[in-house]
């Protein structure tokens, strides 16, 4: 049998039909909400989500910015914090940075602090290890964002859940969770 020039033309466009709809079904894919996202919807402030690949053996800020191809001082991380005076806050702090617990101390009004232990983390927050995000924690926690935050007119926070970054403008995040600015890392 003969394959004319028409057939072989038509299999080729078929073929393409089925990639242009793979590629739009992929494209408007609704991603799950988080609780953060549907917070950042009501107060109708502008984001872009962006989902990574999770590596559980390595749940590091350092990892999020290599599989996002960002750098690592845009991409901060979340810590949650007990202080002897005031109880439970929270520190964002760039991804490649360490809190430094005098000054987020000093920060948040008490004489000490130290992280909370990891499983206190879910029943404080509502979030896990890895998908902690400042937007959307069980109760409003006092916030310090590191004073590099204003080096960027957008971060990346964790959006909620592990694999997804959300990329939002810095004073946005800043009004809309009442976060205050603060040298909170070590030198």
């Amino acid at each position: 049998m003969r394959v004319s020039f028409f057939t072989t033309l038509k299999y080729i466009e078929i073929l393409d039909y089925i990639e242009v709809l793979k590629l739009l079904v992929q494209t408007h894919m609704k991603q799950p909400k988080t609780n953060a996202l549907r917070l950042l919807d009501a107060a109708n402030i502008k984001y872009e989500t962006v989902t990574y690949q999770v590596d559980e053996s390595d749940l590091s800020a350092t990892h999020v910015a290599e599989q996002l191809g960002e750098d690592i001082s845009c991409v901060f991380k979340t810590l949650v914090l007990r202080g002897d005076r005031t109880g439970i806050f929270v520190c964002i702090i760039p991804g490649d940075k360490e809190v430094d617990l005098k000054k987020a101390a000093r920060a948040s009004g008490n004489k000490s602090c130290a992280m909370i232990r990891m499983q206190e983390l879910l029943p404080l927050t509502g979030y896990i290890r890895g998908g902690c995000s400042p937007i959307g924690m069980k109760r409003p926690y006092p916030m310090y964002i590191h004073e590099s935050c204003r080096d960027f007119e957008k971060i990346y926070v964790s959006a909620g859940c592990r694999g997804m970054q959300v990329r939002l403008s810095t004073k946005d995040l800043i009004c809309y969770a009442n976060i205050s600015i603060a040298d909170v890392i070590n030198d």
